[in-house]
């Protein structure tokens, strides 16, 4: 099997997480779509230099958060962010918890979003976490901590408006009760 061939079938397996992380990163379908496509596309181009090929799942991840935050940094003030499109696709309607969560996490500044959706959705140590990002563990525990504080604030505020249940159900605590890994 060539290179090319390897990367292809990696990348039609990788497709789908990618989005889905890019997606709570960014918050939209569109953007997180590029977000991916760069990150494979650039992954694409390292593909013969990654040497160990269980290191390119990292190195993939680390890729796609670059791009997102290269991303933020680059948009401008003078944008204008808009809940709904001219034409809209016809898309199920979502649960209210999970609207809430997910302005609940757009409110957050991207390198905090990142490390959230690094350790609570793709599963990822504060070790691991730290590589992708390139910054040390204590970086990650202190952005995480001020994450999911903001994010118990912001939830509780709008779960006691909505009259839903308590927040643990959305954001709880990890394994072990310690937050900071």
């Amino acid at each position: 099997m060539t290179s090319a061939e390897e990367f292809a079938e990696f990348a039609e397996v990788m497709s789908p997480r990618l989005r889905r992380t890019a997606f709570l990163l960014c918050g939209d379908w569109h953007t997180a779509e590029d977000l991916a496509q760069t990150a494979l596309a650039k992954v694409f181009v390292s593909w013969r230099k990654i040497r160990r090929q269980d290191a390119v799942h990292a190195y993939t991840n680390r890729t796609l958060v670059n791009a997102y935050l290269a991303h933020r940094r680059l948009k401008r003030a003078g944008e204008l962010l808009t809940g709904s499109f001219p034409e809209r696709a016809v898309q199920e309607p979502a649960p209210e918890t999970r609207m809430m969560l997910l302005d609940a996490l757009a409110a957050l500044p991207p390198r905090s979003r990142a490390v959230v959706v690094l350790r609570y959705w793709a599963d990822l140590s504060v070790e691991q976490v730290a590589d992708v990002m390139g910054c040390s563990t204590g970086n990650v525990k202190s952005l995480s901590a001020r994450a999911l504080d903001k994010l118990r604030v912001v939830l509780g505020e709008a779960m006691a408006e909505s009259g839903s249940p308590s927040t643990s159900a959305v954001i709880g605590h990890e394994p072990g009760g310690s937050r900071d890994g």
